[in-house]
């Protein structure tokens, strides 16, 4: 799962028109400050792609279907790969119906917590490179504002160890079949990530509270 990310550099703009084909970027809100501790509900970058066209807009992380009548009931902040084309909640948002669709969710890192006998700790994975990571979401606009999702899979061979299941980060080149391809393509990515070279590091266990929002979070040499 993915309960807690990362974003923190400030070359966000640049990374999204890095991307494959994109001419023309928009942030009409802006773009967020460096943020150590995410947590669900929290406001996150939403990264839209249109043909040669990206907008980065400010979104709610947990999904609001267009059916919600309030903001009763657990928080979506994960959907898994294996049910989201029939749930009620992701289904229409996968297929780009119903004012909702498939997009982008861009982080330096994420955490997670794992036992190894001594009690839960949390640990921050980021790509060995540094590189930007692009987790597969949905987004939709209940409850007239826009909200969005992580799609998660079952982990792979060689992050199992940490947690059962994994965000679906996109390679570079299953990107834009992500983001603008048919339900059947977009379909076709509904497995667990190719992306390797993670890097693992303990991370400090203040950020269990989401009050703790700063880069002593991070292990040391894993910031901007």
């Amino acid at each position: 799962m993915c309960g807690r990310f990362v974003l923190f550099s400030e070359s966000l703009f640049d990374s999204v028109g890095a991307l494959e084909g994109i001419e023309e970027i928009s942030a009409p809100a802006g773009l967020p400050g460096p943020r150590y501790n995410i947590a669900p509900t929290q406001k996150v970058p939403v990264v839209r792609i249109q043909e040669a066209y990206a907008q980065v807009d400010p979104g709610r992380w947990a999904l609001l279907p267009h059916w919600k009548k309030d903001l009763d009931g657990p928080p979506l902040f994960n959907a898994r790969a294996e049910t989201v084309q029939k749930k009620s909640s992701f289904r229409d948002a996968f297929t780009g119906r119903a004012g909702s669709g498939r997009c982008l969710i861009p982080m330096d890192g994420y955490y997670e917590w794992h036992d190894d006998g001594t009690g839960k700790m949390p640990y921050y994975v980021r790509l060995g490179d540094g590189q930007m990571m692009w987790a597969a979401g949905l987004w939709a606009t209940g409850l007239d504002q826009l909200s969005a999702t992580i799609v998660t899979t079952a982990a792979t061979e060689e992050m199992a160890w940490l947690h059962d299941r994994l965000p679906r980060f996109l390679a570079p080149e299953e990107i834009r079949q992500w983001a603008e391809g048919t339900p059947e393509e977009a379909a076709e990515l509904l497995h667990p990530s190719p992306v390797t070279g993670w890097q693992v590091d303990q991370a400090a266990k203040e950020v269990g509270n989401i009050r703790n929002d700063y880069p002593e979070l991070l292990p040391q040499g894993a910031g901007a």
